[in-house]
């Protein structure tokens, strides 16, 4: 039995909206890799949780006339069901709310307290004096302090690209009320990163992150560690600091303590010894596998508040990049931001698993999904050539052998040649190199295919005195396919599980020492995977439209009840802009900018130059040719990337949530709005 003791996490979905297939990404990586530590034979424990708190949480169950309990258990339902469909086999998934989790989050608090790495000062912040909070910088909008720009958030405006403090914004009102904020002063509490400037250098560069990980991190220590705000002031759905009533924990200061809830809740239900895993002197490895967009929160915070509470850090941290589909980011306007939900409801999730696999690295590139390429590696290897094997192979043994493998192994060197790879395959999982398994393995599937091709059992079946050999033929190939379905089990578990039963074995093990089934009964076997319908994946990408403009829909109607109505104007003042029907020549994004997408639009007799603050809604290519509204008689703009000449007119409340309006059909360019 192996000595190595393993704890895994995944980073925590926030429990505010469903599983989709980009956070998949991450949860496939680490079941595939605990899956193969415990095929292994080592003490691996996998756990995580919803993350919880926070005012976005707080928010929304306001609106649906709900407690903040009530929806988080919600959310926990739908995210656990779809993780337990996918095959992500959690050894506990918990939630941040949690007794666990309170008390570890003072402990931590306290410690860092006592050791003098928490401080407090008074800062000034936007309040809603309707809802009575202080606002989050998204939760504020107005006018752009550089460009003029309406409707912009609290901390960047979307049109020219400027970044601010929402105090520079002009005619702030709060998004939640409509009511106009004001400055109000609180005390709050901080953590000082800078305290561990030292230890975090020493850490990032000691081989616990991936080369391009370290290498942006010394960036980040190089510009100076400042204070970490860690609390806000009530109302907030969260933990209260334990010294400081009416203040809360920030949600990034208890989610990652939540891994060590969740393994304790682990270990009160199971008996296993929390400490031998987070004490200082663990010799437990502690792995976390994260996207790339909150390393600054895993390997400087979280290091940095485990060191200073007296705890053990993290033996590795595994960043990993982002989905595109179709080699774009995921889309609402193409149906290609997909939710677990709605591909379950379509294709097999380990068409998904093996196809993540497939394409995953030990580095933080993106990786992209092409419903294409899906189709055909998931055909071409999975049903082509590795179910295949025993498709071809196993009628000719239940019929013709009363479904009893040979006595006698025909290939002991190609046989030896399947088990003489468990090594580099073995290292590839290991070190998250998941493509390149894939790849070794399905090499050894052309070599089994190309055995039975050789050998044409359909042939030997026909040939008298050829029944021998047709049985050692067989058996041979469903060996081959035994060690290959071995080697995919940490990504195949449902298909692997149901090959098993198929050759009668118990749940195989990680070895290298598999000898080949001789004289063996089998079950009659039956078809292990079907090839993917092109007609479900279109299903997908429908039902993702559909349920993205009900989403829409509805973000709409709830944004409209908290937009004030705007003073009374009269006829004269509306009259006064030229509002023109507009064709997008050409879009394309501006290079610098991750908000403005620079049009080109027609408007009847002449052409102009729009930037917008668009991006984050539509891809260019899906705008050009489109009819649209614009403000020609706006002064022209001069900004950091040109002069926009004119306003594309546009509702929603910002960011992914953004409507082009259009004319019905039939308008043509330069026509007038009156």
């Amino acid at each position: 039995m192996s000595n190595r003791k393993i704890l895994v996490t995944s980073a925590l979905p926030y429990a505010n909206g469903p599983i989709h297939l980009g956070h998949l990404v991450e949860y496939i990586q680490t079941d595939i890799w605990v899956r193969f530590q415990k095929q292994r034979g080592h003490q691996c424990h996998y756990v995580c949780a919803d993350d919880t708190h926070g005012t976005p949480i707080m928010l929304r169950a306001d609106k649906e006339g709900i407690t903040p309990e009530a929806l988080i258990g919600k959310v926990w339902e739908q995210h656990f069901a779809d993780f337990n469909e996918f095959g992500v086999a959690f050894d506990n998934y918990h939630s941040t709310h949690s007794e666990e989790n309170r008390v570890l989050s003072a402990m931590v608090y306290t410690r860092l307290r006592d050791a003098g790495h928490i401080s407090s000062r008074t800062i000034t912040q936007a309040f809603d004096p309707v809802k009575n909070m202080f606002l989050p910088d998204r939760f504020i909008k107005g006018e752009c302090p550089k460009c003029g720009a309406a409707e912009q958030y609290g901390d960047g405006c979307e049109v020219c690209g400027a970044t601010y403090s929402p105090t520079d914004l002009k005619n702030p009102v709060s998004a939640i009320s409509g009511e106009k904020p004001i400055a109000k002063d609180s005390v709050h509490y901080f953590f000082d990163l800078a305290n561990f400037t030292e230890m975090l250098s020493a850490w990032t560069n000691a081989g616990h992150l991936q080369p391009e990980v370290s290498n942006k991190l010394a960036e980040w220590l190089g510009g100076g560690l400042q204070q970490w705000d860690i609390s806000r002031d009530a109302p907030y759905f969260g933990f209260e600091i334990p010294d400081a009533p009416g203040k809360y924990f920030y949600v990034w200061l208890d989610a990652p303590i939540g891994y060590m809830a969740s393994f304790k809740n682990l270990c009160d239900k199971q008996g296993l010894d929390f400490d031998a895993f987070w004490a200082k002197d663990s010799t437990a490895e502690l792995y976390h596998f994260i996207g790339k967009d909150i390393i600054y929160f895993h390997a400087l915070f979280w290091p940095a508040m485990l060191s200073g509470a007296g705890l053990r850090t993290p033996s590795a941290i595994f960043a990993h990049g982002f989905l595109t589909v179709n080699g774009e980011k995921m889309s609402k306007s193409r149906g290609t931001f997909i939710t677990a939900r709605t591909y379950l409801e379509h294709l097999n999730p380990e068409y998904l698993r093996y196809y993540f696999a497939a394409k995953l690295s030990a580095g933080v590139d993106d990786l992209d999904l092409n419903f294409d390429d899906f189709s055909q590696r998931v055909n071409a290897d999975l049903v082509g050539k590795v179910v295949n094997i025993a498709s071809r192979c196993s009628g000719f043994i239940t019929k013709r052998f009363a479904g009893v493998l040979s006595a006698n192994c025909a290939e002991p060197a190609l046989f030896a040649d399947f088990l003489s790879a468990n090594a580099s395959i073995a290292e590839f999982y290991e070190t998250r190199e998941f493509g390149k398994a894939m790849r070794e393995i399905m090499a050894l599937a052309d070599k089994a295919n190309q055995y039975i091709d050789e050998k044409k059992p359909w042939l030997l079946a026909k040939a008298e005195g050829k029944e021998q050999e047709l049985h050692e033929v067989c058996s041979m190939g469903l060996n081959l396919f035994r060690v290959l379905v071995l080697y995919l089990k940490p990504v195949l578990p449902v298909l692997a599980a149901e090959a098993e039963h198929f050759l009668k074995l118990a749940p195989q093990a990680w070895t290298e020492a598999v000898q080949p089934l001789l004289a063996h009964e089998i079950n009659e076997f039956k078809p292990l995977m079907t090839r993917v319908d092109a007609d479900k994946i279109t299903a997908i990408v429908d039902a993702s439209k559909e349920n993205l403009e009900k989403t829409a829909v509805v973000a709409a109607s709830v944004a409209k009840q908290f937009e004030p109505i705007a003073e009374t104007i009269d006829f004269n003042d509306f009259a006064k802009l030229d509002l023109r029907v507009a064709k997008i020549v050409k879009a394309a994004a501006v290079e610098g900018s991750d908000k403005l997408l620079q049009l080109t639009v027609d408007i009847g007799d002449e052409t102009r130059t729009i930037f917008s603050g668009i991006k984050s809604a539509y891809q260019p290519e899906d705008l050009e040719g489109r009819l649209t509204l614009v403000i020609a008689n706006l002064a022209p703009r001069k900004m950091r990337f040109g002069v926009s000449e004119g306003m594309v007119l546009a509702a929603g409340p910002g960011d992914k949530e953004i409507w082009l309006l259009s004319p019905d059909s039939g308008a043509v360019a330069g026509l007038r709005v009156k």
